[in-house]
């Protein structure tokens, strides 16, 4: 007996680069905490290096993930909608067009802030790509 072969990706307006550029940010911002009261008892230098994981005002993470999706066009930023719900589960890979379908519908002017506020976006999204058979090794791998 033969396994069926992968299904083929599907053609996507948002290019693998940018995919992966929001995938990388959303992790770098999911990790993020709460900034911590330290006592005067701490050591600087241990510190210096928890602050890199605080939500700090003047941390550019957050700005930058909004950017990098504000910045999309429309279809763009409706397929990382879809991508994100077929990544937590609420589509299969097989119903992508219903979840493309749904992400239009409720497309608005407020799509960096619906996924930012997403719990684990970076992996929902790392999720709904591999679905679709995508991922961000080759992109990686051109970077390192």
């Amino acid at each position: 007996m033969t396994s069926a072969p992968p299904p083929q990706p599907p053609e996507l307006e948002i290019s693998l680069e940018k995919l992966c550029y929001i995938v990388i940010k959303a992790r770098e911002f999911d990790v993020k905490v709460e900034p911590l009261e330290l006592d005067d008892g701490s050591n600087p230098g241990d510190d210096e290096e928890r602050e890199v994981l605080e939500d700090n005002p003047g941390d550019p993470t957050r700005q930058e993930l909004f950017d990098a999706i504000d910045g999309l066009n429309v279809d763009e930023q409706i397929e990382l909608v879809a991508m994100t719900w077929l990544g937590r589960g609420d589509y299969e890979a097989s119903e992508w067009k219903q979840a493309l379908a749904a992400a239009r519908e409720a497309h608005n002017a407020r799509t960096a802030a619906y996924l930012i506020g997403t719990p684990n976006l970076g992996d929902e999204l790392e999720e709904g790509m591999a679905a679709l058979g995508l991922s961000c090794e080759e992109v990686e791998m051109n970077h390192l």
